[in-house]
C-alpha cells in the first residue's frame, strides 16, 4: 500500500494555495518541509500501530522519496540555502518580488515572483532574502521542463556532492522505515536529463527558461557529476538497506534505461495507460515485441497502471464498461506489477489533488463496478504467480484475413503446471481469426548463449498434439469448459 503525503509538508505552500483562492488547501504532498511523518497524522506512532495492523494482513507499506527539490520552506532552505540551483540576480529583468513573505523564520524572507499571484509569469525563480547578511538569491524553483515550473518548490544542486550524499542518507533512513520506496520524476535526475534542464551544453538550449546563459562543457558536467545519481543510490541501498524495493517514476522513454543501467527494480511503465487508452494497439504491441527480442525479463520490472496520481480517474479515461474491464484484465495478466489507483475499484471519478484534506465530490461507489472487478479481476490477482514472471511469457499474432490484426492483444504464460492464455480485442469493433505462431522472443541455452526463437501455442504450453491427445481448458470469463483434441 503506497502512502502518499505522509512527510511533513511545506507551510509555504499551503499559504500560497490558499492565497491563490482554495481556503481549505493543505500544502502539496510534493512540497516537503522534511522526511518525519507528519504530526497532523499522529507522527511515527500511528505509523507503527498502521504498519502492525497491515503486517497481520500481509500488505507491506511503500512511501514517496522527493529527490529533486525539497518544499520553497523546508528544513534545508533554512540550514543550507547554498545547496540549491541560484543566481544573485533576477534571471529577467523584468521580475519584481514584492508580494507576501512565505517564509516562517525570521532569519530570512521568501517571495515567489509577482507574475505567479497575477498569472501573467510563469516565473523560474523565487527570491530568498538573509536578513543576517544582506544576500540576495534568486533561486530556481522544481521544474520538468514540460510544464509550469512548481512554485511551490525548491531545485537541489545535483552539482555539489553533499547534496547528493544528504539525499542518499535520506533514502537510506526512509528505506529502513519502508521496504518499498517510489521516487517521484526520477527521470529528471538521470544525468544527461539534470545537464539538459539545468546545465546545457553551449549552443545545445535548455530545458528550463533563462539556463542557456549558464552553460556548461561537457567534461566541467561530468567532472562534477562523475557517476549516475540512481546508479550509486541503488548500490548503496543493497549494502546499507538491503531488500529494500526501489521503484521509479522514470518517462521520457527512460524505462529500459533505468532497469537495464541504473538496476533500478521497478519502473513506471507509462505506455500502457496512455497506448491501450487511445488504442494505439499496433505501437503498443510493437513495443512488447520489441522487448522480447532484446530482454525479456524487462517486462518483469514494469509497473503497470490505468491512473496516476498525476492523471485523470480510471473510470474517466477508461469507462465502465467492457473497455475498461479488458484493459484491467491485461493490467492483471502482463508480466510486472499492477498498480490499481485510489478508488479505481470503487468507480470514483473524482481527480483528488495533492493539496486535498478530503474529497471534494459527495460520490458513493458504484456496487455493480465492484462487483465485477470481484468476479473478473480478484481471482486473477490471486493467481499472479502465473502471470507475473517474464520466462514462459509469450506474444502472438492474430491472424485474420492472412494478417496479423493488430487491435487483439493475445499472450501466454505458465508457472508450474498451471498454464493461461490471454485475449483481449482493444477496439470498439469485431473481429476472428486464429492463433498459432508467437512472435520472436530472445531465449539463452542452458550454455548461455542468446537465440531467438518463436514457439507455436503448443510449444509455448507444453501440449502433445497427437491424435489420443486432448486438451481441456476453462474460459474464464462465462465460466464454461472446453475440450479440444491435440493436433
Amino acid at each position: 500500500m503506497w502512502l502518499i503525503g505522509i512527510w511533513e509538508r511545506s507551510p509555504a505552500s499551503e499559504k500560497i494555495k490558499r492565497i491563490m483562492g482554495n481556503p481549505e488547501a493543505v500544502a502539496s504532498a510534493y512540497s516537503l518541509y522534511d522526511y518525519a511523518v507528519s504530526g497532523d497524522l499522529g507522527g511515527e506512532e500511528a505509523l507503527a500501530v498502521l504498519e502492525e495492523r497491515c503486517l497481520g494482513r500481509g500488505i507491506r507499506l511503500a512511501s514517496d522519496v522527493v529527490p529533486n527539490h525539497t518544499g520553497i520552506y523546508s528544513r534545508w532552505m533554512r540550514e543550507h540555502p547554498d545547496w540549491y540551483i541560484q543566481l544573485d540576480h533576477p534571471p529577467y529583468p523584468g521580475y519584481r518580488f514584492t508580494g507576501p513573505d512565505l517564509s516562517f523564520d525570521g532569519a530570512f524572507s521568501l517571495r515567489i515572483e509577482d507574475g505567479y499571484w497575477d498569472h501573467s509569469d510563469a516565473a523560474v525563480v523565487f527570491q530568498h532574502v538573509d536578513h543576517g547578511s544582506g544576500r540576495v538569491r534568486h533561486i530556481y524553483h522544481g521544474n520538468d521542463g514540460t510544464h509550469m515550473p512548481w512554485n511551490d518548490t525548491a531545485q537541489l544542486n545535483y552539482l555539489l556532492p553533499a547534496v547528493r550524499e544528504a539525499v542518499i542518507q535520506t533514502i537510506i533512513r526512509v528505506a529502513r522505515r519502508f521496504r518499498i520506496i517510489r521516487f517521484d520524476a526520477a527521470m529528471t535526475l538521470a544525468k544527461k536529463h539534470f545537464q539538459r534542464l539545468w546545465f546545457p551544453r553551449p549552443g545545445g538550449g535548455a530545458g528550463v527558461p533563462s539556463r542557456a546563459e549558464h552553460p556548461m562543457s561537457q567534461e566541467e558536467f561530468d567532472r562534477l557529476l562523475p557517476v549516475e545519481f540512481w546508479r550509486e543510490v541503488v548500490d548503496r541501498v543493497a549494502a546499507e538497506a538491503p531488500d529494500t524495493l526501489l521503484l521509479a517514476e522514470a518517462f521520457w522513454l527512460m524505462e529500459g534505461y533505468f532497469v537495464r543501467t541504473l538496476g533500478m527494480h521497478r519502473v513506471y511503465n507509462s505506455a500502457f495507460m496512455n497506448m491501450l487508452k487511445t488504442e494505439e494497439n499496433a505501437k503498443y504491441r510493437g513495443v512488447i515485441g520489441n522487448i522480447l527480442e532484446f530482454e525479456p525479463e524487462i517486462l518483469k520490472r514494469f509497473v503497470n497502471f490505468m491512473n496516476n496520481p498525476d492523471e485523470a480517474t480510471a473510470v474517466e479515461q477508461f469507462g465502465t464498461g467492457d473497455k475498461y474491464f479488458g484493459v484491467a484484465v491485461l493490467l492483471a495478466t502482463m508480466p510486472g506489477l499492477p498498480m490499481f489507483g485510489h478508488g479505481q475499484i470503487e468507480g470514483l471519478r473524482e481527480k483528488y489533488g495533492m493539496e486535498y484534506r478530503r474529497a471534494y465530490w459527495n460520490e458513493t461507489e458504484d456496487e455493480a463496478f465492484v462487483r465485477h472487478h470481484e468476479a473478473q479481476v480478484f481471482p486473477l490477482l490471486r493467481r499472479r504467480h502465473i502471470f507475473s514472471g517474464a520466462e514462459h511469457f509469450v506474444l502472438y499474432d492474430f491472424v485474420s484475413g492472412g494478417h496479423a490484426d493488430e487491435n487483439v492483444f493475445v499472450y501466454s504464460n505458465r508457472s508450474g503446471a498451471e498454464r493461461a492464455l490471454v485475449v483481449y480485442h482493444n477496439r470498439h469493433a469485431e473481429t476472428g481469426g486464429w492463433i498459432r505462431n508467437a512472435r520472436p522472443k530472445l531465449v539463452r541455452t542452458p550454455g548461455g548463449e542468446a537465440t531467438h526463437a518463436a514457439p507455436t501455442l503448443a510449444a509455448a504450453l507444453g501440449f502433445e498434439t497427437g491424435m489420443d491427445c486432448y486438451v481441456r481448458f476453462r474460459d474464464h470469463r462465462d465460466g464454461l469448459e472446453y475440450l479440444r483434441q491435440g493436433r
